[in-house]
Formats: C-alpha cells, structure tokens, sequence
C-alpha cells in the first residue's frame, strides 16, 4: 500500500530472505567468508550461529548465489527428522532413487555413498545444508557425523553447512557428541546490529528499494535500535508498519509517535522480552528517588572537595626545556559551513577527492569516475564503518547528515587515533571520530589505483598482463622472489594463492580479482598512493 507513496519499487522491509538486501557489516560479510572457505576446504563441518532473525538464512542464500556451477545441494528445511527421514530427503534432495517403503539406515547410506563417488569422479561437489540445526536430534547428528564418514584417500565427498540458534553451539559441547565437535572446520557466530549499524541496515534497504528521501530521520533510529535490540528480523517489521503508519496519516516520513505506535501493534501492551510496560506512576516514583540520590550524592562531593582543597598542598607546576609541550589539535563539529552552498557538497568534496590523486576535476566533462578512469583509477562505492575504511586505507567522499536530516559530503583525508581530518568545501577540520558517528550512515565512495590493462573483475580463466600483475603482487606480498609467467592464464594454482591471501584480510575468498582485493595488495606491497592513516609515520 505505501510503496507507491513514497515512490519505492520494492517493499524494502520484507522478512524473505532476499539476498539483494542483505547488508553486509562486518560481520556478515566474515560470516559470508566462514561459509566460503568451508566449501573450499577438504572436508568437515561449518557451523554459523546466531539468534533468531540474526540473518542466517539470508547469508546462506547469498552463500548459494556464489556456488560454482558444479556444486550439487542438499538442502534441508525441517530438521525434525528420525535418521531414516532425514537420509530420504537427502536422497530426495540429490535425485537419488531408493528403493520405494525402505527404512533400511544401510540401503539409504549405500545409494549415497554411490552417487557421491560418481559426482566425484564427474568433478561435481556436493553440499550439504541443515536449517534449525539445533532442532535436529542427537541420533540424527551422530548420523550426519557418519555421513563425513564417505571420502576418497585426497578428500571427503560430502561437505556439511550446519545453521542453527545459540543452543546448537550448547549442543555440540556434550560427551557425546565431541566426535562431531571436532569435525567443525570454521565456525562462527552472528550478533546483533550495533546501534550506528541499525541506521546503516535501513539506510540500505531502503536504497536498494528505490527510496529518493529519508523516510527514517536519526532522531527514529535510537528508538528503533532500543525497541529491535539490533535484530534484522525485528528491525524490518517496526520499520514496514511505521512505514504504512506513516503512509496512512499522510506524512512524508516516520516520526516517533508513529515508531512508538507500530511497536505496540506488533509487541502490543508488552515490550520485546514479553514483560508488562511500567505504569507512569511506578515511573514517575522511581525518577523522584533517582532524583534524591543524585542531589544527596552532589551534597557529599562538594563538601569533600571543598574539604580536600583545604587540606591538600597545591602541586608546582615545572616545565622542562628538554620536554616539549605537546599541543593537541584544536577540535571541530563536524557540520557544513555556512558561507558556503551546501548543494554543491558533493561536486566540491568529488574535487578535492581527485585533487588527492593529483588530478584536476573538470566539472562539464563527465562524472568524477569517468574522469577517474580516464586517469587510471576506479571508483569503490559502498556501505561500511570505520573500521572497514581503515582496512581499505585510503581518502573517501563521506554522504553525511546535518542536525535537520540534510545531506552533505566531505572529504576524510585523514585518520589519527580518535581524531579524523576533513575537507569540508574549500575548509580543513580536525573533528572527533565520534562527530562521525552522529552524522554518517556509512555511505563512502573512494578512488583506487586499477592494475594495467584492468577493466572489470579479474575471475579465474582469464588472460592477459594483468594476471601477470597479479602474479607479482602476491609474490611480493608473500615475500617470494617474483618468476616469470610461463603463460599470462589465471589458473588455478593462481586462483588458490588469491584465496588465501582473501581470507588472510578477511575478504571473501572466492578467487575473484575485484576492487577490494587489489587495494589490500596495493597496501601490502606498498604502493604511492594517498592513504588515511601512513604506517611508515607511525614506525
């Protein structure tokens, strides 16, 4: 109903599992990488945890999406299985015909230890996916545990994707099931979003939907963080019938009445842990008490201060030639100035952006990536943290907001412990990294430096100069003396050495040669280009 409304192609809050909204913190994307790996490896178990709504089924479904085509899946939706339901629909996942009205364990581990070896002798992998796992009973794990059992002398033939609630970790820590246990080749658990990665998630989905405005101004997002506890599931229900609250008053975006009035309707008179709201009068009391303690509290510091200043001898205050005074920068709010037209932001922050790279910006000869190009750089747009702009390290264009919902860009040129520098327009501020908290969704486009003869992702197969590239920049990083291609082909042992150097910087390693790859082996071999933090300064 809304989704007209406010001009949206898409319900951007729907609880499917649809992989083109998930949003990858930096969490889900280790995650994403956990299920990678264990898919290349030989063998074993991977497990990935996470309360309900965490968002373990969409990362399993992006997982499928990046499968190559000779991977077959078994996957399995209801674990409340006995062992011999559980191995027919092993079979009925895999097309494995077996006798019609077996219960034999035997005949249905033979059938499939048959067509594994076939599929092996084919080239094809085979994966196993257990949804609720922590559902599955203790003889039907033990069985699963035997079905690893299958294997030729180099590798096993079924590999095994567990995806469950906490309870399944308690579970595998029993006696009993410590066989199992030790299968686990990479194991790992999902939380909850943070409270600046709740306003990142929904600032994404609804891009991706097609929203031109922000519908969620920042005054929503803290209440939206306390009344969901950070969980997806429950963000995109709060979110979807604020939305249609909204939709059905008639204004242009959520506000809190309307947040606070979805959450009733959907936790109705209880809050999210399912305990009985507090009357206003057992509220009201408890702030008069609070009220009392801090007053009685302010009373005894000031006397004992008071008393303390009396009795205490004033330190002397010495200086030292030898020792400099150390002046800390002069911090500034992190706001547009004033004099200056904040509706060209993005052009200016674009201009200084390539000025990094010494290049000059020519604003009527297209947008700043085509001219980038033109100079050898690419352009990274994406959603993340500070953290993960440390990673990449270089300078980037920050999408940011005013106290009035109003977007601006700025430039991050730099970052020093808790202080960043920004180019704001034609000024440079020193700003607190918690000033960017208050105003940054995690939007952020940045330049980076592209290899020779580069012009889209490099996937295993391809030829050319720059494979030979690649070569050398992992033979560098590894500290390997550089050999000579004996032809320019992405092999496969090649692929191999990109998938370890991926997962070596937390990358997904899937072998494909794209922007965040080449940056991380630009920062490794050390390259001259601009960076956010010099790591030769801080040796």
């Amino acid at each position: 109903m809304y989704r007209e409304y406010f001009g949206l192609t898409d319900l951007p809050f729907s609880i499917a599992p649809d992989p083109r909204y998930l949003y990858m913190s930096d969490q889900h994307r280790e995650a994403l990488a956990h299920l990678v790996y264990g898919l290349h490896n030989d063998g074993g178990f991977v497990l990935l945890t996470g309360e309900v709504g965490t968002g373990k089924t969409t990362i399993c479904r992006c997982f499928l999406e990046q499968l190559p085509e000779n991977t077959d899946i078994a996957f399995v939706l209801n674990p409340k299985l006995s062992v011999e339901e559980l191995l027919a629909t092993i079979c009925d996942e895999l097309g494995i015909r077996y006798p019609e009205g077996n219960t034999s364990i035997k005949v249905f581990v033979d059938h499939i230890n048959e067509h594994l070896l076939d599929a092996h002798a084919r080239g094809r992998k085979t994966v196993l996916i257990l949804e609720e796992a922590q559902n599955l009973s203790a003889d039907v794990l033990e069985q699963v545990r035997l079905l690893t059992n299958l294997e030729t002398n180099q590798c096993k033939l079924l590999q095994i994707i567990m995806l469950g609630q906490p309870e399944l970790k308690d579970m595998l820590s029993r006696p009993e099931l410590r066989q199992l246990a030790q299968r686990i080749t990479a194991r790992y658990h999902l939380c909850s979003l943070s409270k600046k990665e709740v306003a990142a998630y929904i600032n994404h989905r609804l891009a991706v939907a097609g929203a031109h405005s922000r519908l969620f101004p920042p005054s929503t997002i803290g209440k939206l963080f306390r009344l969901s506890g950070g969980i997806p599931r429950l963000i995109n229900l709060l979110c979807d019938r604020a939305l249609l609250g909204a939709y059905v008053q008639g204004q242009d975006r959520v506000d809190k009445p309307t947040l606070s009035k979805a959450s009733c309707e959907i936790f109705g008179k209880t809050n999210i842990h399912g305990q009985p709201k507090k009357t206003f009068k057992w509220v009201l009391a408890s702030l008069v008490l609070i009220g009392c303690v801090v007053m009685l509290a302010m009373i005894y510091y000031n006397h004992r201060t008071e008393l303390l200043a009396l009795i205490t001898p004033k330190p002397v205050q010495q200086t030292s030639l030898s020792e400099p005074i150390i002046e800390q920068p002069q911090l500034s709010l992190l706001y547009w100035p004033a004099n200056q037209p904040i509706h060209r932001s993005n052009e200016m922050a674009y201009q200084s952006l390539l000025k990094q790279w010494d290049v000059l910006y020519k604003p009527h000869n297209g947008s700043v990536c085509q001219q980038a190009r033109t100079q050898g750089l690419g352009c990274l747009k994406a959603q993340g943290s500070l953290r993960s702009l440390l990673h990449l390290n270089r300078p980037a264009v920050l999408k940011l907001f005013n106290d009035q919902g109003q977007e601006f860009y700025a430039l991050l040129t730099a970052l020093r412990g808790q202080t960043a520098i920004f180019v704001m327009g034609t000024e440079t501020r020193t700003v607190d990294v918690k000033e960017i908290e208050k105003k940054w969704l995690g939007d952020y486009m940045l330049l980076w430096r592209m290899p020779p003869d580069y012009k889209s992702p490099l996937h295993p197969g391809q030829e050319g100069k720059v494979v030979q590239w690649l070569d050398r920049q992992l033979s560098l990083s590894q500290g390997r003396t550089v050999q000579p291609l004996k032809s320019l082909v992405f092999d496969n042992k090649l692929v191999r050495e990109v998938k370890k150097f991926q997962l070596a910087k937390g990358l997904v390693p899937d072998g494909i040669v794209g922007a965040h790859t080449i940056i991380h082996l630009n920062n490794e071999v050390g390259s001259r280009e601009p960076v956010l933090v010099d790591n030769k300064e801080n040796k």
